[in-house]
């Protein structure tokens, strides 16, 4: 290919400036130089591009179809140039997260409808990650970020902490439970479960409330949207282990409590894991700090 980008650049400048010496400066390159770059292009195919007796310069047909081409290219590729020193500045570049957690929506998507406002030259994607592992994806630079409960040792990954939560017993405010001050295991074996889609071996109130106390719920519903979940909720089809967050959001019905699930509570923290290499990468920070800023705004 003999075509390259200094030649469209070439063309186009002589193009609107009709001079060859004025092109030339503008290029920051010697007349000859220039006549020589044009030159070269002619030779090879064999044609001239400009009707050289003219003044000024005019276009002959194969001038005007490379100057059509360069009209096309050149945006491109300073448009290209342009992002490629917004991504190594930090300030342009993609945000691919995955989401460990369903109800986690809840507060992400409001956080991203902020960070849009501030990063709008970043690629956002988002998707569950509950039915693979997505550690792995983030180490191979598949993904940025994965939200997640359970931060584990992995060589290369840090977990950085978002903000604390609790998780309680979702009822609506006429269930029988409602006057307790806390959730015992064993109250829950008279009681429809409400989960999402998700392996048993994954849902804290099972690992880490349930199982322990060798308790079964009399049934357990999965749904797939918290929307739902809530709603089944509130006119007494079941209860549910969800974050306090859930609680504060204003789409949740004012008919449904919370209560806290054991005499201490069930508490976690909610993470974000990254590539250690990309920790100070600006646009990733910033979503980080306005992750943890969610729970401020209650």
């Amino acid at each position: 290919m003999i075509l390259e980008i200094r030649h469209l650049r070439a063309i186009y400048t002589i193009a609107r400036s009709k001079n060859l010496n004025q092109a030339a400066q503008k290029l920051h390159l010697t007349p000859s130089a220039l006549s020589h770059q044009i030159k070269t292009i002619e030779n090879h195919f064999e044609t001239t591009l400009f009707f050289r007796q003219h003044k000024p310069l005019g276009l002959t047909d194969a001038g005007q179809r490379l100057l059509d081409l360069a009209e096309r290219v050149l945006p491109l590729v300073e448009n290209t140039e342009h992002e490629l020193k917004q991504i190594a500045n930090g300030k342009a570049g993609r945000l691919f997260i995955t989401i460990e957690c369903h109800a986690c929506f809840e507060w992400l998507l409001p956080t991203l409808e902020q960070y849009r406002k501030q990063w709008p030259d970043i690629h956002i994607d988002i998707k569950l990650g509950m039915s693979f592992n997505p550690l792995p994806a983030l180490s191979r630079g598949e993904i940025d970020l994965v939200i997640s409960t359970d931060p584990v040792d992995k060589p290369g990954l840090s977990f950085l902490t978002l903000f604390p939560y609790q998780a309680l017993l979702v009822m609506n405010d006429q269930h029988p439970l409602k006057d307790k001050a806390f959730i015992n295991a064993e109250d829950l074996a008279e009681q429809t479960l409400i989960t999402y889609p998700v392996e048993r071996s994954r849902l804290d109130v099972f690992r880490h409330y349930l199982d322990p106390a060798n308790v079964e719920p009399a049934q357990v519903r999965q749904v797939e949207l918290t929307t739902m979940m809530m709603q089944l909720i509130a006119v007494g089809q079941g209860v549910a282990a969800l974050p306090d967050w859930l609680l504060d959001a204003p789409t949740t019905a004012q008919s449904l409590i919370g209560k806290p699930l054991g005499a201490k509570g069930m508490h976690g923290m909610l993470h974000a894991a990254c590539r250690d290499q990309d920790i100070e990468t600006p646009y990733i920070s910033a979503f980080i700090e306005l992750a943890r800023g969610f729970k401020n705004k209650k």
